[in-house]
């Protein structure tokens, strides 16, 4: 008679970009003794933390991070490598005793890593998939704000850092929502008025905070595509009134609407409720 191998446990969290993706990861990883896998495919690379939106110091929490800020800039990380990255990494998690988390907006990777038979993902891990969503126009909305934020913390002079008339937008962290669109202000900001500058430098925000939000979209078509295609049990909390929402207010809605129902899901699976799908999925 055959022995059962125990699949161990691994936390995906999913869901579009500016969601809260990370502060619940971080959360949950605090409450489960866990540590953060990043798969955000630009927050991998070194470099560029405002263009990014990497998450600081503060707000990991003395949390352990992998696979954030450490890859060349100038090279091409592919869904590929990331599975052999990610792998590596839980697997030495798994081995200390600790919770994999995985967080992060591309899902073409997440995909990669879980489906693809050469990895062989899901003969040894059971996956719970979180999904931080938001309402698009709320959404958007945030999106515009967090942009305007990230100008007034030196996103153009970060951008300017790195600038090269001859760059290649297609590779590497240039890739980046964020650089592209200031190429032509970098180029010509030097070269004519002041006004002139001025009007270039809002095109490129105006079209930062559009393609923000189209990449917002293309987030979460692929994640309906997994949960409808694919029959991923992803299990959806609703973060909108959180964004509708500020100071302490928005601090108490996240605790209710967000953090316990996300515990309540994660604790559940942890612990092989067998009602956990059931009471979870749709």
């Amino acid at each position: 008679m055959g022995t059962q191998i125990k699949k161990q446990k691994v936390i995906f969290i999913m869901g579009a970009t500016a969601t809260g993706k990370s502060r619940l990861s971080v959360d949950i990883a605090a409450k489960y003794s866990g540590e953060i896998i990043n798969c955000d495919k630009m927050q991998v690379y070194r470099g560029l933390n405002i263009v990014t939106n990497k998450i600081t110091e503060a707000e990991m929490k003395g949390v352990p991070h992998h696979l954030l800020g450490n890859i060349d800039p100038e090279s091409d990380f592919t869904a590929q490598d990331f599975c052999y990255y990610a792998l590596a990494v839980i697997k030495r998690i798994v081995r200390s005793g600790k919770l994999p988390v995985i967080v992060g907006g591309s899902n073409s990777f997440i995909e990669a890593l879980v489906e693809d038979p050469f990895f062989g993902f899901r003969s040894k891990y059971e996956c719970c998939f979180l999904w931080t969503d938001v309402s698009s126009p709320v959404l958007y909305s945030y999106v515009g704000r967090r942009v305007d934020q990230m100008v007034d913390a030196g996103l153009v002079d970060e951008v300017r850092d790195i600038y090269d008339p001859m760059a290649d937008y297609t590779r590497g962290i240039r890739k980046s929502i964020g650089v592209p669109e200031l190429h032509e202000y970098l180029q010509w900001e030097t070269k004519v008025d002041h006004e002139t500058a001025e009007n270039l430098l809002n095109v490129a925000i105006s079209d930062i905070k559009s393609n923000t939000c189209k990449l917002t979209d293309s987030q979460l078509s692929k994640i309906y595509r997994l949960r409808k295609e694919l029959r991923w049990p992803i299990h959806r909390v609703d973060a909108t009134n959180v964004f509708l929402r500020r100071g302490k207010e928005a601090e108490d809605v996240w605790e209710k609407q967000v953090l316990q129902p996300s515990l309540k899901i994660v604790r559940d699976f942890l612990n092989g409720n067998k009602n956990y799908v059931h009471h979870h999925f749709y």
